[in-house]
């Protein structure tokens, strides 16, 4: 069993936008999660901060754009997703916060 801590490092926020509202509505929930934790360790730590039972989880990699940040040429950071899928009955309400 990890610590606290350390779950908190592999989710670092919640992801609200169009596309999730619609995942919700399957039971499914997204995060944000660190660039190099695996499925397993997502499960795992959605079960222990949320004390729900998961599913399935699904994990996106999205590259990072290249912009230009005062004329220099930048590139934002990777950003990983993770689809958590819930079993039936548990919810999680990301909208009123961690």
């Amino acid at each position: 069993m990890s610590s606290k801590a350390e779950l908190y490092d592999v989710i670092r926020k919640p992801i609200i936008t169009e596309k999730a509202t619609m995942a919700s509505e399957a039971n499914a929930v997204v995060f944000e999660v660190s660039i190099d934790s695996n499925k397993p360790q997502i499960k795992e730590a959605v079960e222990t901060l949320f004390n729900v039972k998961v599913k399935a989880v699904n994990t996106t990699i999205t590259k990072g754009k290249v912009k230009r940040f005062k004329g220099q040429l930048g590139k934002r950071k990777d950003v990983k997703k993770a689809y958590v899928t819930l079993e039936e009955g548990n919810t999680i309400d990301v909208a009123t916060g961690l």
